[in-house]
């Protein structure tokens, strides 16, 4: 299996089945596991083995079906399925800290991901946020006995791109672990593991269901580290992810490949069609020349993505007149759907930020956050450009 292409093993890597031989992945949507002897039972709680399971909080034959194929997607040793992605970021994050240890973060975060890191403050953790952008500010804060580096590898909603390799080098002289929350560049491009990324997180909401339907989320790294720490924190509180969402998510990888190359190829294409536009001030969007990390966006993930950010020219106002004459992209918070999206993520993903951090990170009021879907790339264009005629 480890010489399949990537296509292949999202379809079949990780698959258990059952006496009866079924072809698709069987949904075992049980709570409990019922065992032969009070030995047996007993013995399962001192040690589980590759094929036992006790408590679907602990694990299930499809949750793991799921983690198999993650794991076997991104190049880990193992992955744990979580509830959601913000409980993806929570276990990798609480699971290993403690009052007293140091964790350094890139300041350009989806808003939740702050917050944990605000919380994580309050049980006295010690956070630094940097320019994730500038190796000389890691360079500055990162120290021996720094435990842990947090960041987006593209970040959200303003698309920088991070050097992954660059950051895990200082990262680990230092002796920390490195976290990267992979979302925007998808499994499909994703390749941090072997730039260096030591645990890899996904919202598995995004682009892994790919059909708006369920909330989900996987911690990918060592099995040291996903049966060690991180499942332990997460069965005992409880942010296991259900059978049946497994059971979605391993159905959307099927087409994961397919669908993501042709959102990829709908974002270029729109952010060529918005390049120079006279109603937008500035396209983001890691695949033209003109993102300050081409070279290294397509160097990292070689492509540039699913997502394109742009800034409407007139501000807020001008951004909602525009949002709300699209027709085919819909006006919702998501992203990574087969349907187009987009977001104005100064009213709403990042609005509990202060002013000054808005600023900071260049969310103004005119950015638009737009998730391209697999919709003819034609009707989208023509659907984004006549929305900027109301602008």
């Amino acid at each position: 299996m480890s010489d399949w292409n990537t296509r292949t093993k999202l379809i079949h890597e990780g698959i258990r089945r059952s006496q009866y031989g079924e072809m698709a992945e069987a949904i075992f949507l049980t709570q409990g596991f019922v065992y032969d002897s009070a030995e047996q039972a007993q013995a399962r709680f001192v040690k589980v083995g590759d094929d036992e399971f006790i408590y679907a909080r602990y694990g299930n034959p499809t949750t793991r079906m799921f983690e198999d194929r993650m794991a076997a997607i991104e190049g880990t040793e193992d992955a744990f399925a979580t509830a959601s992605g913000m409980a993806a970021v929570n276990g990798a994050l609480f699971s290993i800290l403690k009052a007293g240890d140091h964790v350094v973060a890139a300041r350009a975060l989806f808003g939740s991901c702050l917050y944990v890191l605000e919380l994580l403050g309050r049980f006295g953790v010690e956070v630094t946020l940097v320019d994730g952008l500038s190796l000389d500010q890691w360079r500055a804060v990162v120290r021996p006995g720094t435990r842990a580096v947090f960041f987006e590898s593209v970040s959200n909603p303003t698309l920088e791109v991070i050097d992954i390799r660059a950051v895990a080098e200082i990262a680990h002289a230092a002796g920390a672990l490195v976290i990267v929350d992979n979302v925007f560049a998808t499994p499909v491009f994703s390749r941090a593991v072997d730039q260096g990324a030591d645990v890899v997180v996904y919202s598995t909401t995004k682009h892994i269901d790919g059909g708006g339907r369920a909330l989900g989320g996987v911690v990918c790294g060592t099995r040291e580290y996903i049966r060690g720490p991180l499942e332990t924190y997460m069965k005992h509180t409880g942010g296991a992810m259900s059978p049946f969402h497994a059971w979605i998510m391993l159905n959307g990888m099927q087409t994961l490949d397919l669908r993501v190359r042709a959102q990829t190829a709908n974002a270029e294409a729109l952010a060529r069609a918005l390049d120079g536009h006279p109603k937008v001030a500035r396209v983001i969007y890691p695949g033209l020349d003109s993102h300050p990390q081409h070279a290294l966006a397509i160097a990292q993930m070689g492509a540039g993505g699913t997502m394109v950010s742009a800034e409407i020219t007139g501000g807020q106002e001008a951004a909602f007149r525009f949002l709300n004459a699209l027709q085919i992209v819909k006006i919702s918070n998501n992203l990574g759907d087969a349907k187009s999206i987009v977001t104005h993520p100064a009213t709403t993903t990042h609005q509990r930020l202060p002013q000054d951090q808005k600023d900071l990170l260049g969310i103004t009021p005119g950015l638009v956050r737009i998730s391209l879907g697999i919709e003819d790339g034609r009707d989208l264009v023509a659907d984004v450009l006549a929305a900027l005629d109301a602008v």
